[in-house]
Parts: structure tokens; sequence; C-alpha cells
């Protein structure tokens, strides 16, 4: 049997800019997608803290080291700049993977660097 695990998660980024006429995604600095090994296209699950919206989408690379956060198009609608976001990923395991996989945490600062891994 396999199982939808959760693969990564990236606790409070901070929104910096939305765009609602942008063909859109969610843009993550580069270092963020290394950290959690989300890569760009792959589907996310996105759980507003701030304001209690979720939806899912696709991710974009932002600039490495920029801090960059975006929501873009339809899903702009769900977010603003200043929001804290929860973004996470699933992976599919079979049952007998699912007793050694971790998945990657990343808590964040205020500036969107990660200060804390689990």
């Amino acid at each position: 049997m396999k199982r939808i695990m959760l693969k990564a998660k990236i606790h409070h980024v901070c929104v910096t800019e939305t765009n609602k006429d942008y063909e859109g995604s969610l843009s993550l600095d580069e270092n963020l997608m290394k950290a959690a090994d989300m890569l760009p296209y792959e589907k996310v699950h996105v759980y507003n803290v701030s304001n209690g919206e979720r939806f899912s989408t696709y991710l974009i690379k932002e600039e490495l080291g920029s801090g960059k956060v975006g929501v873009f198009g339809a899903a702009a609608h769900r977010a603003r700049v200043g929001d804290k976001l929860i973004v996470v990923s699933y992976v599919l395991l079979d049952d007998d993977e699912i007793e050694f996989f971790m998945p990657k945490i990343l808590l964040l600062g205020d500036d969107n660097k990660v200060v804390e891994v689990k």
C-alpha cells in the first residue's frame, strides 16, 4: 500500500509580494527551496496562518538569498504582503519506507531565513 506523507514543511514564511495579473504560482527564495528539498514546478499546499485561506499551486524559483516570497495569479486573492504562510509538499511512500523517512521541517525568522531545521 502507498500512503501520502509529509515530505517538507516551511513554517511561517512571510509574503513579500503579490500580483494578481502574473501567470500564477508561488515563488520562493531558492535557498528555501533547496533547504526543503522542493523543486521548481513541484505541487505544494499553502496554508495562510494570517487569514485561514488554503490553496494548492506550484513553485517557481526566486533569486538565491533574496528572501522573496511571491503569491501570484488567482492565489494572490488569498494572501497579502506580510501574511505568514506554511508551505508543504508531500511524497507517496510504500509502507516499508515510512519507518525510515523523515520530513524536513524548516522554521523561519522574520527575514524569511531558516532559524531551525527539524
